[in-house]
């Protein structure tokens, strides 16, 4: 056979091969392919960007894999219910969970979730090729235990920022006044102090001139979490008091008396600096959560407050929500001296690092298949369209992409914050106990904001208590 009649034998032989085999298209399809006609239900808090897996991800998966996926987005504390019990009954309704950063540890303490490391290098054949927990950006570090396996695939990670209204502190009308009347210029706060003479400032100034105008937004809500995790993730971390002022070296040690920082001078100095913010604040600060201050914001009700910053990107560019587009300023939180060099040393933090992981339960009836869309929400070349609709950056190459930095020069360079000023905060300390201590605490908290017990008789009390329920969970001896 000469060589015309050999290359035609075989072009007729891999024509033939290919038309004899699966039209599977890509490893997704592949790997699906004995999953179809299964659904997998999820839970997490209805936030942007758990509804751009409902409404984005999740149809795209289902139509690579024919895997379908219900993801319910619901309040956080609802969230945070259902994905426990359904855990703890070990009822199988949830294949996937929303991984709050600070409940992490709690739920690898009960051995709640899939060990995602281990599961995929046992089962090579569900590992995609264009997954790879390398890309993922430290923030993924939380989601691990103490051997390094991954318990969590990121999917939302974001600063708890200073904004400011960039109209109002360029206004030369409102320059004028509070140079005037403090003798300093107008300019974000870096310190505890100027924060404060610039909220007192505009909220006078709102007054003054018949405005709906306050100066600051306050997260302080009397019978929600969100107001004691205001506390203590955004407002003590910003005056040197780390880790709720629990000593972890230091037989888990919480009240001054026994070496903890919950109820020290500085906590203290917190507590009446943030509970003056919150009497300045507008009227729906008593009952705001994280959604509530950001409406608030949006709504051009402050001229500067501490927002998550799931949250800066839409009150900074979607006009559809906010009535401040293109007049937001993004800065640092406001710190007493020494915070800074704290956190540049690793010695300690300026304010709250939050985001989450979806996890699988090990009560999931789907493991394999929800491993899948774990890895399928993790891969590089889903993040680009999803940070720029939810303002989340979970994997280092997201930063350079072109969308991604064409949006950053939009917001003032939110993204450039993330990636540069994100090693100076941090996330929820790694305590088991996380939810026991908030839980036994918050009573006395919300007793502090509605005026029942003073600021300092209340941390006292606080700090007495952390140490009783520690007792009592054996952490303390």
């Amino acid at each position: 056979m000469n060589y015309a009649l050999k290359a035609s034998a075989l072009a007729l032989t891999l024509s033939l091969a290919t038309a004899a085999s699966p039209a599977w298209a890509d490893f997704w399809s592949d790997a699906g392919a004995k999953f179809k006609g299964v659904t997998l239900h999820g839970v997490t808090e209805s936030t942007p960007p758990s509804n751009y897996i409902r409404n984005v991800l999740a149809p795209e998966f289902e139509k690579k894999t024919g895997i379908k996926v219900d993801i319910e987005t619901t309040s956080w504390d609802q969230m945070y219910d259902k994905a426990i019990k359904d855990m703890e009954a070990k009822t199988g309704i949830y294949d996937m969970v929303y991984i709050e950063q600070d409940i992490i540890y709690s739920y690898l303490a009960r051995n709640f979730l899939v060990d995602i490391t281990k599961t995929l290098k046992d089962q090579p054949d569900l590992k995609a090729p264009t997954y790879d927990d390398a890309n993922f950006t430290s923030f993924a570090n939380y989601f691990k235990d103490a051997s390094g396996d991954l318990f969590g695939v990121p999917m939302e990670a974001f600063l708890k920022t200073y904004l400011y209204r960039k109209d109002l502190f360029d206004d030369p009308k409102i320059k004028e006044a509070f140079k005037k009347e403090t003798g300093k210029d107008l300019k974000p706060a870096t310190t505890h102090a100027d924060y404060t003479e610039i909220a007192d400032f505009f909220t006078k100034y709102g007054k003054d001139n018949g405005m709906e105008l306050w100066g600051t937004t306050a997260q302080a809500h009397t019978g929600h979490p969100a107001s004691w995790y205001e506390f203590f993730e955004s407002i003590v971390p910003t005056f040197g008091v780390y880790n709720w002022g629990i000593d972890a070296k230091n037989n888990y040690a919480a009240t001054v008396e026994h070496g903890g920082a919950m109820n020290s001078d500085k906590a203290k100095a917190a507590l009446k600096y943030w509970l003056h913010l919150r009497d300045i604040a507008p009227p729906e600060s008593t009952q705001s959560t994280w959604t509530e201050t950001a409406t608030t914001f949006a709504a051009g009700r402050v001229a500067q407050g501490l927002i998550y910053g799931e949250n800066a990107a839409w009150i900074a560019s979607d006009p559809a929500q906010s009535k401040v587009v293109g007049q937001v300023g993004f800065a640092l939180p406001p710190l007493e001296p020494g915070v800074l060099d704290d956190a540049k040393a690793g010695k300690g933090y300026i304010g709250y690092y939050d985001g989450g992981a979806f996890g699988v339960p090990v009560t999931s009836k789907n493991k394999e298949a929800s491993l899948l869309f774990l890895e399928f929400i993790g891969q590089n070349e889903v993040q680009p369209d999803w940070a720029i609709a939810a303002p989340r950056i979970t994997n280092t190459a997201t930063f350079d992409d072109p969308k991604v930095k064409e949006m950053d020069v939009k917001l003032g360079g939110f993204y450039t914050m993330l990636k540069d000023e994100g090693k100076l905060f941090a996330g929820a300390p790694p305590y088991p106990f996380h939810a026991q201590v908030r839980e036994a605490t918050a009573p006395i908290f919300y007793d502090i904001l509605t005026g029942k017990i003073g600021p300092d008789e209340g941390l006292d009390q606080m700090a007495a208590k952390a140490e009783e329920e520690l007792t009592s969970l054996g952490y303390r001896k």
